[in-house]
């Protein structure tokens, strides 16, 4: 019996020896499988991250002006959104009456959602001097809207809109505090109407100026950028790599009656924005 019992340890120490250690991963083998996992599979690119994170937190905005204002002073100027385009008629949207049909389109621009109530930030002269405001989020919601604040001195407005997505997110702001020369943004609107449009490019520079072509006003303080924007942008958002927003796009720098863009953009810090909107300092 003993005898048997020494046989069965010998084996089982035997079995014991012979079964082989299970390799530990080593920091090459991690390395090497993160490299094949690069190379089998396309990553989106950092800017394609950075607007899909700001997407659902961009509007469309479009302002509107009663056609008997146009009749009263055919030569009226009032202040548009930066899609100048042939006044044309509106046919009545569902829940409105009558109030459309004495109504033209005056102008198109864009607005980011900075508190998931529905509070949205644009440009002040993408609103000012409309009479009905509308603006369209992202999964395709009409609403109208309000002006409920406003920062002249910034080119800033704030609206409130009537209805909201029930999953409406808002956009995460940033600190410029650590900007510099040379970083990446993104500039999401609808340039000339279309869009929702993305267009990357980096940071020129820091403290600008700015000077209306009028001559009516001048911005101080204002980030410069090289990413394509044109009219119709105004009031959109200027995003890092993160999809965080570090600027309300507002102006373009063009010597010329054409208004497109020539290579220089300007954007409202956001600390100027958000105090626009009564939000605390970062």
């Amino acid at each position: 019996m003993w005898a048997a019992i020494v046989l069965l340890a010998i084996a089982l120490g035997s079995s014991l020896v012979l079964r082989p250690m299970q390799r530990q991963l080593t920091q090459e083998d991690i390395n090497a499988a993160v490299l094949k996992t690069m190379e089998t599979q396309v990553m989106p690119s950092e800017y394609t991250r950075a607007y899909e994170n700001i997407r659902p937190s961009v509007v469309r905005v479009v302002s509107y002006v009663k056609k008997s204002r146009l009749k009263d002073d055919p030569d009226a100027k009032l202040p548009g959104g930066g899609k100048r385009a042939k006044p044309k008629p509106l046919g009545a949207a569902p829940g409105e009456g009558d109030m459309a049909a004495d109504e033209v389109e005056h102008g198109v621009g864009t607005g980011v959602v900075i508190i998931d109530k529905g509070v949205i930030l644009t440009n002040l002269h993408v609103v000012s001097g409309a009479d009905r405001i509308k603006v369209t989020f992202s999964d395709g919601l009409e609403a109208l809207a309000t002006v409920t604040g406003a920062q002249p001195e910034n080119d800033l407005a704030v609206l409130q809109a009537s209805k909201i997505p029930d999953d409406l997110i808002a956009a995460t702001m940033r600190s410029t505090n650590d900007l510099s020369p040379g970083d990446k943004v993104l500039a999401v609107g609808f340039p000339f109407g279309i869009g929702p449009s993305s267009s990357g490019g980096i940071i020129s520079g820091l403290g600008r100026a700015f000077r209306s072509p009028e001559g009516k006003q001048e911005m101080t303080n204002l980030i410069q950028f090289d990413a394509a924007a044109n009219p119709g942008n105004s009031g959109g958002p200027l995003v890092t790599m993160d999809g965080e927003v570090v600027g309300i796009v507002t102006a373009i720098l063009n010597p010329t009656s054409a208004r497109t863009f020539i290579g220089i953009g300007f954007a409202v810090p956001i600390e100027n924005a958000a105090s626009a909107a009564g939000l605390p300092p970062f």
